[in-house]
């Protein structure tokens, strides 16, 4: 049961290092730890699920690869870490064309 799951959180929490790690490089898009982290989880989970599916090829694709071999575990790291760096580089840009 774990195991079908762990794809999943492994790619939150690469989200959530991605999106820390953006706030970092990018300083004028930094949101702060806290929403750092929930905008790079919320992009790790997106960024994983649509790496998974082009990558895959499908969604059936996606689900059949989401086993624990070490292409699958780096996989899930880089789309959540990718997807969560650029979630919250976007939520920055928006907040800061906001405060204009």
């Amino acid at each position: 049961m774990m195991e079908e799951y762990l794809p999943l959180i492994i790619q939150l929490v690469s989200g959530a290092v991605g999106g820390n790690v953006a706030g970092k490089l990018m300083k004028n898009f930094n949101l702060g730890t806290l929403w750092n982290s929930v905008a790079g989880i919320l992009g790790g989970g997106l960024g994983g699920q649509v790496l998974g599916m082009v990558l895959g090829g499908g969604a059936e694709a996606a689900a059949a690869s989401s086993g624990m071999d070490l292409s699958s575990i780096l996989g899930s790291v880089a789309g959540g870490g990718v997807g969560g760096g650029i979630v919250m580089a976007v939520i920055g840009m928006i907040k800061k064309a906001m405060a204009k």
